[in-house]
């Protein structure tokens, strides 16, 4: 591109940095190819020719203009769509069209204004050939100007109007030509016409357009004669050759580029705020996800201090037998029954021990069941707030159409997700898991008890735990024992079994809760560490991408204060 001095120059340099930063940090993100080819366009036709893009529908006369332009029937007319490529009209010697490898045909004439501006020649917009209306918008991010014609005849059509909306989104500046006005013969009908597309225009652009009503035909016939050309077409080439100056389309060449990146950073940021949305809703199931577990988790340690505090108690009720027992039994006109050790421990058991170990049993079963049914309460849970997460997927369309990336991810990992959950519930077999969890509190008091678990049963092991440490460890049952040691210490001997009685119950009590604490606690956290594994992979993909997101959004709004900032030092052409 051709600049007037070192502002400029400098202007161009900051510019072209903003659009490689900006094609750089969109690169990490899954922007569409299309904004991405558009952005790495803008960045290359920085240092193009300034180009002067002409659309329409078919028909309104766009060839027609180019020839008028030219003084010579060069480019190709006709009443159907004639124009099915892009044709850039460039400075050279007449000579055969040839095509780039963008697939362009160029067009060479040797027109002086064809030094400095490049003329493309775009394929109609109409309701037939919908292709040629995808090249055109195609091709309008590139423009550095727009010349809309429209046809005196059917002036400003509501495709017409369909199209200006995709030039005006990309920020060009536009300007109207009402093409084939020798068609109204009458001013006031000319007039109407002027008004009608200005109306239009204006509602839709926003601010009041630069028209010029001309008849390319009159022109070209003009210039073919040596004739003046009319007053009309006369405006139209000194607004394009001579108001149109050199420095007002280095202005429009480099204000061309900012509208693309604009758009594009609109879409991107809009996306981006949809996504953001997304995760906050995806972020807040995981959260609810994970305070369930939290509550889980509290859940299964208070309703073990339920049953702690019911086991203890049923401890306490056994140690009240035994104070009872040692009283009733320890006396001296007992005595004769105290020499029978085997008679002594089997009235022990029955009074004393009685069914203790059947009712902490019971409790501990209970406690296990519990369990077994809430880890798979929980397991539903998650499998249902999940399963509400993947109906929410409002960017499926995207998904479908990649392979990879933000969507394809999240729906794969909410999939993953969700199938573990079910697969566990399919599989979920509560006798399974309660055996496993009596097997394995069985094998913690069996240590204790010093006895091998094997298939002995729980109650098994606390009888043998029980009968060990609150009878046998007093050594009251030493055959014998009272009989030689005299009718006078037997009140001494009741108070020692006594005190070493409660001493080993209490020294039971903490060695039962603690291994049934241990027990407990570490198939609590087998439990939720389960669960916690199976959302795992989510979660991080959701808080990655959100930090990700964040970061992007900070960054892309750092780019847009840039782009208004270089808009400013830009200002706004001169030209109406």
């Amino acid at each position: 591109m051709h600049t007037l001095n070192e502002r400029y120059a400098t202007l161009l340099k900051q510019e072209r940095r903003l659009l490689q930063h900006l094609l750089a940090t969109l690169s990490t993100w899954d922007v569409p190819e299309e904004h991405m080819q558009r952005l790495h366009e803008a960045l290359e036709h920085l240092d193009d020719f300034f180009l002067l893009v002409i659309v329409g529908e078919f028909n309104s006369g766009k060839s027609a203009l180019i020839n008028a332009l030219l003084g010579e029937r060069y480019v190709t007319e006709g009443v159907t769509p004639t124009t099915a490529h892009i044709h850039i009209l460039r400075y050279g010697l007449q000579q055969e069209p040839h095509r780039t490898e963008e697939g362009y045909w160029v067009v060479t004439y040797p027109a002086g204004f064809l030094r400095e501006i490049h003329i493309v020649d775009t394929p109609g917009t109409n309701a037939v050939l919908r292709e040629h209306e995808a090249i055109s918008r195609d091709f309008v991010p590139r423009s550095d100007l727009v010349l809309f014609v429209t046809s005196a005849d059917r002036p400003f059509t509501e495709s017409e109007r369909d199209f200006l909306q995709t030039i005006r989104d990309w920020g060009k500046k536009i300007v109207f030509v009402i093409n084939k006005i020798d068609l109204l013969e009458e001013e006031d009908a000319r007039a109407t016409v002027v008004e009608f597309v200005r109306e239009n225009a204006s509602r839709l652009l926003g601010t009041t357009p630069t028209i010029f009503a001309v008849s390319a035909r009159q022109a070209l016939k003009a210039k073919q004669s040596g004739a003046p050309v009319p007053p009309e077409w006369a405006a139209l080439e000194t607004y394009l050759f001579e108001t149109l100056s050199a420095e007002e389309r280095v202005r429009l060449k480099l204000a061309s580029p900012l509208g693309v990146a604009k758009r594009i950073l609109a879409e991107t940021l809009e996306r981006l705020h949809e996504r953001e949305a997304l995760l906050a809703e995806d972020l807040a199931t995981i959260e609810q996800v994970e305070t369930q577990l939290r509550l889980y988790r509290q859940d299964m340690e208070q309703e073990f201090d339920y049953h702690r505090l019911k086991i203890q108690a049923i401890l306490n009720e056994m140690q009240a037998r035994g104070e009872t027992f040692f009283d009733e039994t320890l006396r001296i006109a007992r005595i004769f029954s105290l020499l029978n050790a085997s008679a002594l421990r089997q009235a022990f058991e029955r009074d004393v021990i009685a069914d203790t170990p059947q009712q902490i049993e019971r409790q501990v079963q209970d406690l296990i069941d519990w369990m077994v049914d809430r880890e798979a309460r929980q397991w539903r849970v998650m499998a249902r707030l999940l399963g509400e997460r993947r109906a929410t997927e409002h960017l499926e369309g995207a998904a479908q159409e990649a392979a990879s990336g933000f969507e394809y991810n999240r729906a794969h990992l909410l999939d993953r997700v969700g199938r573990a959950a079910q697969d566990v519930l399919a599989r979920y077999d509560r006798s399974a898991e309660a055996r496993m969890l009596v097997e394995n509190v069985q094998s913690a008091l069996a240590q204790v008890a010093l006895t091998e678990a094997g298939a002995i049963g729980l109650g098994t092991i606390l009888t043998a735990l029980l009968t060990t440490s609150a009878a046998d460890l007093t050594g009251l049952l030493a055959a014998g024992t009272l009989g030689m040691l005299g009718l006078g210490i037997i009140p001494y001997r009741r108070r020692q079994a006594q005190k070493a009685f409660r001493e080993k119950i209490e020294h039971l009590k903490v060695q039962l809760v603690r291994v049934l604490e241990e027990a407990f606690a570490h198939e609590i956290e087998r439990s939720v560490k389960r669960l916690n594994e199976a959302i795992a992979p989510y979660a991080r993909f959701v808080r990655t991408e959100q930090e990700h997101l964040q970061q992007l959004a900070a960054t892309l709004h750092e780019y847009e204060a840039e782009l208004r900032r270089l808009e400013a030092e830009i200002g706004t052409p001169t030209i109406p």
